[in-house]
């Protein structure tokens, strides 16, 4: 009998010959890039450092195109982008202890986001590991302890013949779901010494599928075809997943309503009869949501933000589709399928029932006047319309990056985006500096198409550095800065707790001036001036920032009653 795994292919003479005969002047820093374009990559993002040489001398002799930031954080933010964007695992190449920890942030947002990054970095040399004090430049005594609470999988490498197969493993890792970053490291001498090892050529990194139960999926589809009132939370997990063509058949086969996490924008049409849009931070959407006798929650773990500050309370029949095993039942009790979204909804597909509900409709436009009620009991016109300027400016299908600021927290709810995997933002982790850098990766990706990103100027001051990268690469970034005078959320906070803010003031820049000493055009603009500035700077080629001094509020909370 034969199985399948006992086939191996037998190679050509040609490739006999070019294995008994590799290029001379190689090094280990030349196998991970081979093993990297073998894999399919095209674009790494990093920073040099010492002990990193042999890998970054290595990509001068390959095909593959280098993005160099000017900060390691905002490196693995424009990595994750560009894996958001791409659905590869964009390689990130990083020097040993300062330069490697300075990653960590990032690598939070893209493991709580499922982006996949194939983080890379060097080591001490072979001699000083084992957690001895030997002294060298950058040393820590267990360099991959400080990544295993934060990536997927780490994958060490000792000798140049283990790099094809642990960054092989760490891809496969990287683009299983649920997709999310990983972690190889290799020491400096082993990056440095000559090989004579045959070119790395395509390894086997097919990532696994995570294919649902098909008893859990045969309930499922069951208790949803027999719901009076059933509704669906789509998370992030669609938009990884590349499901929201399989998420609308279901909901329109079901006439189910849709509300899509902020995680999730994107995942469900926005004008849709059946949309919810994304109003999650609102007691109206919490109720809707309480009274579904069915909820079926995709791609989501239902935490903080997506559960109203955990304050939803769900009174029907929960289930929940979910990549990530610890996600499952961890807020709520369910019928737990841990499965790819994509792979579990057209399971669903499969054998649900087709419903007929002709007051689902309604109740959807129902429950959005009454949002939008609440909202207009504000007066909040300034923050609507701002958001609004930037909604007609934006072409549509062009992909918009947000901070962790003011503005951003309207778009998460009020914002839409026009299409699947087209709004990301910095709410997994919630770590300042995020929408600029992730602009400029998602340029890397694809620079036929202007880039948005949206910070504070709090946040501005963490990626102020990376003007230079965008324009050294000329990226497509336009770069919306909404200068409030500090850390205007905080403030908020602070004077609602406390009755005053402290810490949140901040003296900046003229950021229009520091853009232009980059050679980056900058312009100054109202609430008045805006979509038609932001418009100008969308459409002409290269980076541009475009500053709104203005002091934004927040809609009133709903979980605090």
């Amino acid at each position: 009998m034969t199985h399948d795994h006992d086939l191996v292919l037998r190679p050509t003479p040609a490739q006999i010959t070019a294995a008994l005969n590799p290029p001379a002047g190689r090094n280990g820093g030349d196998l991970v890039v081979e093993t990297l374009a073998g894999l399919g990559a095209t674009t790494v993002f990093g920073l040099p450092g010492q002990h990193a040489l042999g890998m970054f001398d290595a990509l001068r002799r390959s095909s593959l195109n280098y993005v160099g930031l000017r900060v390691e954080n905002n490196a693995g933010f424009a990595a994750d982008a560009y894996g958001r964007i791409t659905g590869e695992a964009a390689p990130l190449l990083l020097s040993t202890g300062p330069g490697a920890l300075t990653s960590l942030a990032a690598l939070q947002e893209a493991a709580a986001a499922s982006a996949p990054v194939l983080a890379i970095s060097s080591q001490i040399p072979t001699a000083g590991l084992g957690g001895g004090r030997h002294g060298y430049l950058h040393e820590l005594p267990d360099q991959a302890a400080s990544f295993r609470g934060v990536v997927k999988s780490v994958h060490t490498v000792r000798t140049q013949s283990q790099i094809p197969s642990a960054i092989a493993a760490a891809w496969k890792s990287a683009l299983t779901a649920p997709h999310g970053p990983v972690w190889v490291e290799i020491p400096q001498d082993v990056l440095l010494a000559q090989t004579s090892l045959p070119v790395a050529t395509a390894p086997d990194a097919t990532p696994e599928d995570l294919v649902p139960r098909p008893e859990l999926t045969a309930v499922a589809a069951h208790l949803l075809s027999g719901a009076a009132r059933p509704a669906i939370i789509a998370g992030g997990g669609v938009v990884r997943a590349d499901a929201s063509g399989k998420l609308l058949l279901l909901a329109e086969r079901l006439q189910a309503p849709v509300v899509t996490t902020f995680g999730g924008k994107g995942a469900f049409p926005w004008e849709h009869p059946l949309s919810l849009q994304s109003w999650l931070e609102d007691r109206h959407t919490t109720d809707f949501l309480e009274d579904a006798d069915v909820l079926l929650v995709v791609g989501s773990g239902l935490g903080e933000l997506s559960s109203n500050y955990h304050t939803f309370a769900p009174r029907g029949r929960v289930i929940q589709v979910e990549a990530d095993l610890g996600k499952l039942e961890s807020n709520h009790p369910a019928l737990g399928i841990h499965a790819d979204a994509r792979l579990a909804l057209q399971a669903l597909l499969e054998t649900v029932e087709e419903r007929t509900d002709e007051s689902a409709p309604g109740r959807v436009r129902e429950l959005l006047a009454k949002v939008a009620s609440r909202i207009a009991g504000q007066e909040l016109a300034l923050e609507q319309d701002v958001l609004a300027s930037v909604r007609r400016a934006l072409p549509s299908g062009s992909p918009s990056f947000w901070d962790m600021t003011i503005l951003a927290y309207w778009a998460w709810s009020a914002f839409d985006p026009r299409g699947a995997n087209t709004m990301h933002s910095a709410q997994g982790a919630g770590g300042l500096g995020y929408g600029f850098p992730a602009a400029l990766g998602a340029a890397a990706a694809d620079p036929t198409r202007p880039v948005l990103a949206v910070s504070g100027d709090g946040g501005a001051l963490y990626s102020i550095a990376e003007l230079a990268t965008a324009r050294q690469y000329d990226l497509p970034v336009t770069w919306l800065i909404v200068d409030d005078g500090g850390y205007g959320i905080l403030r908020e906070y602070m004077k609602d707790a406390f009755g005053r803010a402290t810490a949140t003031e901040l003296t900046r820049p003229d950021y229009v001036a520091l853009a232009e000493s980059f050679g980056v055009p900058g312009v100054r603009t109202t609430p008045e001036t805006l979509e038609e500035d932001l418009a100008k700077a969308l459409s002409a080629p290269g980076p541009s920032v475009v500053v709104l001094p203005a002091v934004l509020r927040m809609f009133a909370p709903t979980h605090l009653g």
